[in-house]
């Protein structure tokens, strides 16, 4: 028998690969050591303060920032734009942005692109849904534009990483909408979907890639793309890929790209793990916070926390279903915790109305098509496990429940963040019972730093954890 070695992509396909040679995603790949001397130089400062923005006195920019809860470190931060104009875009970008009807930036985008323009790393502390992937976006195709053209065998110029293909998938269809216009040609690479047409993309040559970290580990270890010419480079949601354990791929795929690159960070919160990356990949970083530093919930959404026995909770949520089906405007994601009681409710709730799910055993394929039924109205009941939590980006959703409180207030919070997107308003349910004892603190400290009316029973369940409670 002749051995011909193992197979391409690191394992069979029954699981791991064998041995302990190449045991981690990554092994393959070789740390690079630069010579910044011999790398062809490249622009990344493209900005042009406006004559308004220039004219803007300390006292102004220190009324808008604190008007929005803006806060800014770092040296030279630059001012603040407060109309789109004024962040001196070409063309191709402001001809998208002004079929928008949109009125102003968002604070984020306000402070965010003068300083992504002007080649800076920098870090954005902003919540889902607050305008962050534009933030990063527009500034990426103005870089892109300003470098030589891809030829062949080029990898991508700009590189977005993401912790979900749900994530990933939602920035490609802004970079295709945005890139248009340039002739920039993205593409969004993530597991859980065939290599085929990925690759494919990746050959024809890409200027900007998405990608979740392990699927594009596979692609760099077997040399399906590169990150030589890649001089922008975009963490997304870092703190969420720190938690699903990527950290070991996000440092295995930033020691392939040049270290006088452009690199911006976002996170919704600012844990030391998230402080750790930054020190170690941004170089003379600028920081932008939006509102509290502190874990925060969205407050445009009206948090309604319903104190109950596990037992009450399935005529409750029929009950409010009742009410918020009558409404005109009713788009509703539910969240369950286990797979069972997703079937469960599944089944009880689609007799009476119609709902989709979406939980972690279905293929890509069925979540790609259930999410667009939703997101076009066709069933304006989403029932979703926790899998469905982040990254999910449907417009006008009006309502959350929390029909099984989540682990901690962190979850709590991006899963009610799912409603109230881009300045509008939403209500987030949750039944909350003696079983959550634990997190009812917590969840008392984001209610009231939202200032929202809190429930009296949820603040004696707060005050009796850990003694005897009457539930």
């Amino acid at each position: 028998q002749v051995y011909i070695g193992p197979p391409r992509f690191g394992g069979s396909r029954g699981g791991p690969p064998q041995g302990k040679k190449f045991g981690n995603p990554g092994d393959r790949l070789r740390k690079k050591h630069w010579n910044l001397d011999e790398l062809p130089k490249f622009e990344k400062n493209f900005y042009q303060e406006h004559p308004d923005v220039a004219r803007r006195t300390a006292q102004e920019v220190e009324h808008y920032r604190r008007s929005k809860e803006i806060t800014v470190k770092g040296r030279d931060g630059p001012k603040p734009i407060v109309k789109f104009h004024e962040a001196n875009f070409p063309n191709y970008v402001m001809d998208v942005i002004s079929k928008q009807n949109w009125t102003d930036p968002t604070p984020i985008q306000a402070q965010g692109w003068p300083v992504a323009l002007s080649g800076k790393d920098m870090v954005g502390i902003a919540q889902t849904g607050s305008g962050k992937t534009l933030s990063y976006l527009l500034p990426g195709i103005v870089h892109i534009n300003h470098q030589p053209f891809l030829e062949r065998g080029d990898g991508p110029i700009c590189l977005v990483l993401a912790p979900t293909r749900e994530l990933a998938q939602q920035v490609q269809q802004v970079a295709a909408e945005y890139g248009k216009a340039s002739r920039l040609k993205s593409t969004c690479i993530y597991g859980g979907a065939p290599k085929g047409p990925q690759i494919r993309d990746l050959e024809r040559g890409v200027e900007i890639c998405i990608a979740t970290p392990g699927r594009l580990i596979d692609f760099l270890e077997v040399g399906k793309t590169n990150l030589r010419r890649c001089t922008y480079l975009v963490l997304d949601e870092a703190d969420r890929m720190l938690d699903m354990g990527f950290e070991p791929q996000i440092r295995k795929i930033v020691d392939q790209i040049r270290p006088d690159r452009q690199t911006l960070m976002w996170s919704a919160t600012w844990p030391k793990e998230v402080r750790q990356l930054a020190e170690d990949f941004l170089k003379d970083y600028v920081q932008i916070n939006v509102g509290a530093l502190q874990l925060s919930a969205n407050h445009n959404i009206l948090q309604i926390v319903d104190v109950c026995n596990d037992g009450e909770k399935e005529d409750k949520l029929m009950r409010l279903l009742e009410e918020i089906m009558s409404e005109k405007e009713n788009k509703t994601i539910i969240f369950v915790e286990t797979k069972k009681r997703y079937d469960m409710f599944c089944f009880a709730v689609s007799r009476l109305w119609p709902a989709m799910g979406i939980h972690g055993d279905k293929s890509q394929q069925e979540r790609d098509w259930v999410l667009n039924e939703f997101k076009y109205g066709k069933a304006p009941i989403l029932i979703a496990t926790d899998v469905a939590s982040r990254g999910l980006d449907v417009e006008d959703v009006k309502f959350v429940i929390n029909y099984d409180y989540p682990n901690n207030s962190e979850d709590y919070i991006h899963r009610i963040g799912r409603t109230a997107r881009s300045q509008k308003t939403g209500t987030a349910y949750t039944f909350f019972t003696p079983n959550n004892m634990k997190q009812a603190h917590d969840l008392v400290s984001v209610l009231r730093e939202a200032n929202q009316a809190i429930n009296p029973k949820l603040i004696q369940m707060a005050e009796d954890r850990g003694g005897k409670s009457n539930w």
